[in-house]
């Protein structure tokens, strides 16, 4: 039986439900990640699995970007350049594996983990209170 890397749990809800679902599927990619490791079949799936994570990253920052824009957060900036380190590591990542320079690794998995988790429960969390506010008074 496989352990999770990265166990759901509510207190990494927004309450804003697209970003919660967006969020909820970076997990599941990630988890994915963590069980192809560790059956030994992630080097086989590792390109095709980046592909995947930047494409729903990226969909989901664009999302977040929107919404912040939207309700003028002002601190827009600092977050969409986090997104933006974040896609150049992903992209660094890929271009490492496939220069064989690096094999999916447990440090990689944490560096991914600990930066979602961040992300969600330090980053995101911030706009929240400034959004609902905006909201009610739209």
């Amino acid at each position: 039986i496989f352990m999770e890397l990265i166990q759901w749990a509510d207190k990494y809800l927004t309450g804003f439900k697209e970003i919660d679902n967006q969020h909820k599927g970076l997990v599941i990619l990630i988890n994915e990640l963590f069980t192809l490791m560790q059956q030994g079949k992630a080097k086989k799936h590792l390109g095709e699995i980046f592909d995947h994570l930047t494409d729903y990253t990226k969909k989901h920052f664009f999302e977040e970007e929107k919404m912040m824009v939207k309700y003028a957060y002002k601190e827009y900036t600092q977050h969409k350049e986090e997104h933006k380190k974040f896609i150049e590591q992903l992209a660094k990542f890929k271009t490492e594996f496939a220069q064989n320079k690096i094999t999916i690794s447990i440090e990689m998995l944490n560096f991914l983990k600990q930066w979602l988790l961040n992300h969600i429960l330090v980053t995101d969390m911030k706009y929240v209170p400034h959004i609902k506010q905006v909201e009610i008074n739209y």
